[in-house]
């Protein structure tokens, strides 16, 4: 079967996006997090429950690729149509990891970026895009998503954890970062991968490394919050400051201080789940920028 531009361009978005789920799980060590060496703070998943929820999500990245493709509104209403998508890859996902969340969140993060890159090539398909371009078209994609969903919101009984946690300390989670137009990973994760790659230091695996030691300083993790509060935030992201400070992955300092926090956060159970999120989000922004 000969296939259109169209449909390669498509199947190319979904690639990179699962190759950034990938990328990211396979990230080693991470602390607290799950990778290649343990399980991080997680008894309920491993490594292969990431392989197994990333080999169902495909087909959600190309539908959300192509609706941003073919979609003949105004961007402010693809959210909506892409939403459907989504929520059908969450069930794909919770189906194969017996009901276990590895990927809701990115769901959500690459869901949008993958509708977003879709509407852009729809305009000019010829053109390459700059993350900012990308993360202009997500933030206009997503205005008022937080007065919706948290601000204006009457929570009598929070369901969601975004909502409870909302309520509890004022956070925006996810919602405020895509937003925002992701600017944690533009801020903090990009240009740090970017220099990394282009030094050429390291391996691959320690530059992702050592992005996420750079964006765990600066993210409000929602999944430290969630399992402890604003004093152990701050202490992961002091904590992160310093191995980065020490040389982070690059020195044996560094390496043996990441190893110690890994064994700590186990310990502690802390997961810095929404810094690993934002870690696959940047990797999905540079592999596209390299099309």
């Amino acid at each position: 079967m000969i296939l259109n531009e169209k449909e390669i361009f498509t199947r190319n978005i979904e690639s990179l996006a699962l190759r950034s789920l990938l990328y990211e799980v396979s990230a080693s060590p991470k602390p607290g997090l799950v990778d290649r060496n343990n399980n991080g703070a997680h008894n309920d998943m491993d490594f292969y429950t990431f392989i197994d929820s990333s080999s169902v999500l495909g087909e959600t990245f190309y539908h959300c690729t192509l609706t941003g493709i073919e979609h003949k509104d105004s961007s402010k209403t693809l959210l909506k149509a892409i939403r459907p998508f989504g929520i059908r890859g969450e069930k794909k996902m919770f189906a194969i990891t017996n009901n276990v969340n590895t990927h809701k969140g990115l769901v959500f993060s690459l869901g949008i970026i993958c509708a977003a890159i879709g509407y852009l090539y729809q305009k000019k398909p010829n053109r390459r895009w700059h993350a900012n371009d990308i993360c202009e078209q997500v933030k206009y994609m997503t205005e008022g998503l937080v007065e919706r969903e948290l601000m204006n919101k009457n929570f009598k009984n929070p369901v969601t954890y975004g909502e409870k946690l909302y309520i509890k300390y004022g956070v925006t989670g996810i919602r405020g970062e895509v937003t925002s137009g992701f600017q944690t990973v533009l801020n903090h994760g990009l240009p740090i991968l970017k220099e990394l790659m282009e030094s050429r230091v390291g391996t691959f695996n320690d530059r992702l490394v050592q992005t996420l030691l750079n964006l765990m300083t600066h993210t409000e993790d929602s999944n430290i919050l969630g399992r402890h509060n604003l004093d152990m935030l701050k202490r992961v992201q002091n904590e992160a400051k310093r191995i980065i400070e020490l040389g982070g992955i690059f020195s044996p300092e560094g390496i043996k201080a990441i190893k110690e926090f890994d064994n700590w956060c186990i310990k502690h159970w802390v997961s810095p789940g929404g810094s690993a999120d934002l870690l696959a989000v940047t990797i999905m922004l540079f592999l596209i920028e390299k099309l």
